[in-house]
């Protein structure tokens, strides 16, 4: 086995969050297009199961040894709590939420991520560097949340109330099952554990779907090209190349880091919002940026240090 030179990794550290950033932070407004036309669990259920299929199939393919009995067990466990729970939480909820003020709630997970292992006994009390940029983070997202009206002025969310709650319970099972993935037995194939992830995820999400009553809805519309296109862009740069990624950080550096995506990825469905749907970019939207860009350098040194 090889190792990356220190160089080579740190590209590699630099390409995955790149991809977890820009992609995740798109994926929001895809889910919010789908689930114009497709049942929100049903999507979610199609998406993994497609890509953890052909994902699946490809590796083994290449050569890629088998998983053990017990990594499905784990494969299970952790992609119930981050794909069927965190993200279908995720599409069933912006029904009613716009997407960016989704992307908003979601870059809470940060705290979760930060604080569990220390409340749970399993760390140390994070360095004081990492909890000022948590705090710089939900500081920032605070800023963008409370200038983010719809186009017509009307409260951003509608639908039920606890429609947001949803949201936050969402966050809570992502940062358990991204905790779990660093200490259940996985493959050592990043991708590999990817895929089986989503396999797990798949008859969960179709069994809530058919629980909720989604299966009733379907037609032949689901078949047009814009939900298509949607799911298109779900499976390819959403599941493969964000979620690989992620996958991937979680392995290679701490979970706190992994986790700055939650900070960048509102001011990516903003600035989509920006350039698709003709919102307006004020000063809040630049003051947010300030924050919550200084808020993942400051958790990324702190990090290192304690690392170091």
């Amino acid at each position: 086995m090889t190792t990356d030179s220190p160089a080579t990794h740190r590209t590699r550290l630099i390409l995955a969050f790149a991809a977890l950033y820009v992609f995740w932070g798109s994926t929001y407004l895809a889910i919010r297009i789908g689930i114009a036309t497709w049942p929100p669990l049903l999507m979610a259920a199609t998406r993994f199961t497609i890509t953890g299929a052909a994902l699946y199939t490809f590796l083994r393919a290449r050569g890629v040894p088998a998983p053990e009995r017990r990594h499905w067990g784990s494969a299970l466990l952790v992609g119930g709590m981050l794909l069927a729970v965190g993200n279908g939480s995720v599409c069933w909820a912006e029904q009613w939420v716009p997407s960016s003020v989704a992307a908003l709630i979601i870059a809470s997970t940060p705290l979760w991520m930060t604080l569990l292992p220390w409340l749970g006994g399993r760390a140390k009390a994070p360095p004081a560097l990492v909890i000022c940029g948590v705090l710089l983070g939900l500081a920032g997202v605070g800023v963008l949340l409370g200038g983010h009206p719809t186009a017509s002025g009307a409260a951003a969310v509608s639908g039920p109330a606890w429609a947001p709650a949803i949201l936050i319970l969402a966050t809570l099972s992502w940062a358990v099952g991204s905790l779990w993935s660093r200490r259940l037995p996985l493959p050592a194939s990043p991708f590999l554990s990817t895929a089986m992830q989503m396999l797990a995820a798949g008859p969960l999400l179709l069994l809530a779907a058919a629980a909720h009553g989604e299966l009733g809805h379907l037609s032949m519309a689901l078949l047009s090209p814009t939900p298509l296109l949607a799911i298109a862009f779900l499976v390819i740069f959403g599941s493969i190349a964000g979620f690989g990624s992620y996958v991937w950080l979680l392995r290679h550096t701490s979970p706190t880091r992994a986790s700055t995506y939650a900070f960048v990825n509102p001011l990516i469905a903003v600035g989509l919002g920006w350039a698709l749907a003709g919102e307006t970019l004020g000063p809040r939207t630049f003051v947010a940026s300030a924050l919550i860009l200084s808020s993942v350098a400051a958790v990324v040194l702190g990090s290192a240090a304690r690392k170091r």
